[in-house]
């Protein structure tokens, strides 16, 4: 990465020794516009030092000799400054002043680390890495630097004070305090834990805080359209062209089980035909840049043609007429109440209902629901399995009841 950096000497006049008239030349070093500052162990009557230059001025002996040492200094700090680049280290200016007072790494701070781990992210930005990417960061960043005033009174801390104990106090302070859910807090301790892990690869802390603490998430139901929610809402004459629009993106979505931000990034170009002759959608979902192809059913194809010439008239191409997530979700609300369907629609239940309603309650199998939606890991899918196997339970004992208080049933029981 590269690294604003720069070295400026300067006089230190609120320092002028009574005895000898002198102020002591300082040193600061800026890495990143932050700053951290020695001392040079050079000293200097104020009228022979150059402001504009950071030089002592003249062309006698003593000046040239004076500057010389200055600029031993000055490359000393560059040599510091090149071999961590060259071995991809961390850099900040409380490291190169560490170094250059021999006093080693442990100058690491978290703050710094954090940020500099950030900066990285926000370089990567649409290569590897997405804006909700960085704000999560940023978002656990400002949760660690209101927890370390809060609880240490400190703008930062060394990253080899780090303990079991700031885990389990920084977790208590995110659900007290900013009264955060669990497993949000949880999801803000997995981006912290990166952080640490960083620093321990790199032996810059002695051991690792998180080597017990265990993290864990409540199971968390997810919410989906039934078949006949989906069925009301796609058969709903809808007036309003804002409704009916929301209305159509989130019925495409439930139909191939893409994510608010990858139909949003859809363009014509997403879409060709597979190997079978029909049309598929071929698109890198963008929270883990895995393969999502999912093969266009009716209806979703249905809704292509219906904004044929939507792309056309949009200025970045996309597919769909698609509006900002929290208009999305504030419209959805007024669909449920039109369609009579009570439930709190969100926007990201229609991939919750593709992989449930859709896919998995029609026989799909699990592995094949897994690779369309983009999963990594099929432990992700098997949470709709379950969620599928709990409705065909409840069912199935709505069925046992029926039958129990059936005279079918009454008849049986006199053989």
């Amino acid at each position: 990465m590269n690294h604003s950096f720069s070295i400026l000497f300067w006089l230190l006049n609120n320092r002028i020794s009574k005895k000898t008239g002198e102020a002591p030349i300082m040193i600061r070093i800026t890495v990143d516009g932050k700053r951290a500052e020695i001392s040079s162990g050079k000293k200097l009557l104020p009228e022979k030092w150059n402001v504009n230059s950071g030089k002592m001025k003249g062309n006698s002996e003593e000046a040239r000799m004076f500057n010389r040492k200055l600029a031993e200094i000055k490359l000393k700090i560059e040599r510091i400054y090149d071999d961590l680049e060259k071995n991809r280290q961390f850099i900040s200016a409380q490291v190169l002043k560490s170094l250059y007072n021999g006093e080693g790494t442990k100058q690491h701070s978290l703050l710094e680390l954090f940020r500099y781990h950030n900066n990285q992210i926000k370089s990567q930005i649409g290569n590897g890495y997405a804006e909700r990417t960085l704000k999560r960061y940023e978002t656990t960043l400002n949760h660690t630097e209101k927890f370390l005033s809060h609880k240490y009174r400190r703008n930062d801390i060394n990253l080899n004070e780090l303990k079991y104990e700031f885990i389990t106090e920084f977790e208590f302070y995110l659900k007290s305090e900013k009264k955060i859910s669990h497993n949000t807090t949880m999801k803000y301790l997995r981006y912290f834990k990166k952080i640490v892990l960083i620093a321990v690869k790199n032996d810059w802390i002695h051991s690792d805080p998180f080597a017990r603490y265990e993290m864990h998430y409540n199971e968390v139901k997810k919410g989906y359209l039934t078949k006949d929610e989906l069925q009301r809402l796609y058969k709903k004459d809808i007036q309003v062209e804002r409704l009916d629009h929301v209305r159509d993106v989130f019925l495409f979505c439930c139909y191939t089980g893409l994510s608010y931000v990858d139909v949003k990034k859809l363009t014509i170009d997403n879409i060709s035909k597979g190997l079978d002759g029909e049309y598929w959608i071929f698109v890198d979902r963008t929270k883990t840049g895995a393969s999502s192809n999912v093969p266009l059913l009716p209806i979703a194809k249905e809704i292509i043609e219906k904004y044929s010439h939507y792309s056309e008239l949009s200025e970045d191409g996309s597919l769909l007429p698609v509006y900002t997530n929290q208009n999305m979700n504030a419209y959805l609300k007024e669909l449920a109440t039109i369609c009579e369907i009570n439930k709190k629609i969100t926007f990201h239940m229609a991939r919750h209902t593709f992989a449930t309603t859709v896919t998995l309650s029609n026989g799909v199998a699990i592995e094949t629901v897994g690779s369309m939606l983009g999963h990594k890991n099929l432990k992700t899918t098997q949470i709709y399995a379950k969620v599928v196997q709990e409705k065909v339970s409840q069912d199935m004992k709505k069925l046992k009841e029926t039958l129990a208080s059936s005279d079918f049933m009454k008849a049986s029981n006199q053989y």
